[in-house]
């Protein structure tokens, strides 16, 4: 037995607050597909009124949300109905209701968002700490954050170029953030990818959780753990981005976009939530700290989505499939398909579903430019300019 709830909303409304009914479902082994939000319920009251005598048990419900994307599927509960569907979830068995990715996401970045609000209540503003210098350590980690520098120029040239345009504190730490991360992808992705064990990625993660406090292990992680110190940076987005990692060991097919959109968020989303802390909020915004956020996270989604729509054939020659299966079979494709490469009508449909989602999520990372420190904003404008120039020749192609 599955249970799946329904939220609706009256038409020509601002939705805050809704309400729903609790259908108990018995269908085989499978429930009512789910459609899919950036924005989760935030709370969820459950009235244990049901209509006896009836085959199916009602319960009423209310929710509370905040909605941040519009439905990527049918919005209508039917064809003659004026009630836009929210959203849909699925429970277990149980009686669990299921959390789908985007709620799991949205609460990292309520997380994020309280953590430099915080910062922002007890120190007025988000400026850099001040240097505790150590005697005969200076030298050695300005030679650090250049030497982040260095690797950032030379693998990331323009965006590099555009960090020279923020205040050396921030652009330093932009540098060690990159850097790090650069690092981590390279583990499952560079030369040495084919040695690399979960056992790895595990002393990896102990090595992160050291350089936290303040005890890093070489000269590059020096440059971050001095980093961290200064700016209200957390450690769960960095630990997720390894979660991402672990991902791509054990893992070459996505079911549905509920499970690649996590791994989005693992492996690029949380790149957004480190670094808005050292970029800035602009003093004149109005804009909610949340809002920003997840704009942030929105660009590392799409900039992600990007990047699987570009390396279809690439990733296909390592046996990895980065497209949501259920979608792929709704096109008429399969595995064989992507791996033979042939481009046919079936698949050009398929990718501009794929290219209109991603271009989505760009909407909304273009919302929260504007409210970063002016400093800041060129180089995120520029890395957004250079996927959506990558999504425009996908379209062409």
């Amino acid at each position: 037995m599955y249970v799946a709830v329904l939220w609706v909303q009256p038409p020509q409304t601002e939705f805050s607050n809704g309400f729903g009914f609790l259908d108990s479902i018995r269908d085989g082994n499978r429930a009512l597909d789910s459609l899919r939000f950036a924005s989760p319920a935030r709370s969820l009251m459950f009235n244990n009124r049901t209509k006896k005598g009836k085959k199916q048990q009602w319960n009423s419900c209310s929710v509370s949300t905040n909605l941040r994307y519009q439905c990527t599927g049918d919005s209508r509960v039917d064809s003659g109905s004026n009630f836009p569907i929210i959203s849909s979830m699925v429970a277990s068995p149980a009686g669990e209701m299921a959390v789908s990715s985007e709620e799991k996401v949205y609460n990292v970045v309520l997380k994020q968002a309280a953590l430099v609000k915080r910062q922002l209540r007890s120190d007025g503003n988000l400026d850099v700490k001040p240097d505790i210098v150590v005697p005969g350590t200076l030298s050695l980690l300005s030679e650090a954050y250049d030497r982040c520098g260095e690797i950032c120029a030379e693998y990331a040239k323009t965006f590099y170029l555009g960090t020279l345009l923020m205040t050396p504190e921030r652009q330093r730490a932009i540098w060690a953030i990159y850097v790090w991360c650069r690092r981590t992808d390279e583990l499952v992705d560079g030369p040495n990818a084919s040695h690399i064990t979960p056992s790895a990625l595990d002393r990896w993660d102990a090595r992160l959780e050291d350089l936290f406090q303040g005890r890093p292990f070489d000269m590059l992680d020096a440059a971050l753990s001095d980093t961290v110190s200064k700016f209200p940076v957390d450690i769960q987005p960095f630990n997720d981005m390894i979660e991402g990692m672990r991902l791509d060991l054990r893992k070459s097919r996505y079911k549905n976009f509920d499970e690649l959109y996590l791994y989005c968020y693992y492996v690029a989303g949380t790149v957004g939530l480190m670094s808005v802390p050292v970029m800035g909020i602009a003093p004149e915004s109005q804009a909610t700290t949340e809002s920003v956020y997840n704009a942030a996270l929105a660009l590392g989604i799409a900039n992600q989505l990007t990047n699987i729509l570009r390396d279809v054939g690439e990733d296909a020659r390592r046996g990895r499939i980065y497209l949501p299966q259920d979608e792929l079979a709704q096109a008429g494709l399969s595995d064989d398909d992507i791996f033979a490469g042939k481009v046919t009508d079936k698949w050009r449909n398929f990718m501009k579903k794929q290219i209109k989602r991603a271009r989505m999520f760009f909407d909304e990372a273009e919302k929260g430019v504007t409210e970063l420190s002016a400093a800041s904003r060129w180089p995120v404008k520029h890395q957004e300019t250079f996927y959506t120039n990558n999504l425009n020749k996908n379209q062409k192609s």
